[in-house]
């Protein structure tokens, strides 16, 4: 009998017998402001959404078993708005090593950080790259719209906004997919022009500026612009696309730990 895809839903035993071959996908997600029009727990809904999604989707080819999404995330830069709940860069990179720390004793050698909120992208990399130093496990660590960009353009996600942008028609698509309840109408609208993303990676170099997000008013491009229909094209291109990266991943940490597939 498979075992629960869901680490919370293992006893104990279930969890030390499964370690040493399984594959810990931990979603990283946030609460902060998604606009007038959004709920402020979309980036946790749609990672957890794509995570779980894309974990059930590698089974039984991979052992995977889903940990709780992190629901806080660094979103200072939101705190102006309202509704978020963040950590310092700080207190973040140091909960993800706490977190891989523990799975690492109980011990779980493969885990996949699959994130969901832009201001997590370059911790969960810099915890994953630490952390694979001081123990003995393989850890792989995107966000999604990264990992499944192909996917995702191919399924028209940089053609109704930006990708992913904060918001905007991507995420409102997905959040009409996932809880259209919660969408709240009438959703902004600004007048754009027909918009491609280009090729990732988009820019040689990061650019941060005092009060952006407020002269925004916090959210990307056109929210009016995303639909049910897209998000549940979106999502499915994620899935596919994140279940690919931990297929390949899995393949290649199981070999360079010496180790053969189940």
């Amino acid at each position: 009998m498979e075992p629960p895809l869901l680490l919370s839903e293992l006893t104990r035993a279930q969890a030390r017998e499964l370690a040493a071959r399984a594959l810990v996908v931990l979603p990283t997600g946030a609460t902060e402001q998604h606009g007038p029009h959004l709920p402020v727990g979309t980036d946790s809904m749609a990672v957890e959404a794509v995570a779980r999604g894309a974990a059930a989707l590698v089974r039984p080819a991979v052992p995977a078993l889903l940990a709780p999404t992190l629901p806080f995330g660094s979103s200072p830069h939101h705190l102006p708005f309202g509704g978020t709940m963040s950590v310092t860069t700080e207190t973040y990179y140091r909960l993800l090593c706490d977190l891989i720390a523990s799975l690492a004793q109980g011990g779980f050698r493969r885990i996949f950080i699959v994130n969901g909120h832009g201001g997590n992208s370059e911790l969960v990399q810099l915890a994953a790259r630490d952390m694979a130093l001081r123990h003995d496990v393989a850890i792989g660590a995107g966000s999604y719209w990264t990992i499944a960009w192909a996917h995702l353009t191919a399924a028209g996600a940089g053609q109704v906004g930006h990708l992913p942008g904060h918001a905007g028609a991507f995420e409102t698509s997905l959040v009409a997919a996932l809880r259209p309840e919660l969408v709240r109408e009438p959703r902004p609208e600004r007048e754009l022009g027909p918009h491609t993303n280009p090729p990732m990676p988009a820019d040689p170099y990061r650019t941060e500026i005092h009060g952006f997000w407020q002269r925004i008013d916090g959210y990307s491009d056109s929210p009016a612009r995303g639909s049910r229909h897209d998000g549940e094209r979106f999502l499915a291109a994620a899935i596919e696309g994140v279940a690919e990266a931990l297929n390949s991943f899995y393949t290649r940490a199981t070999a360079a730990q010496g180790e053969e597939q189940p």
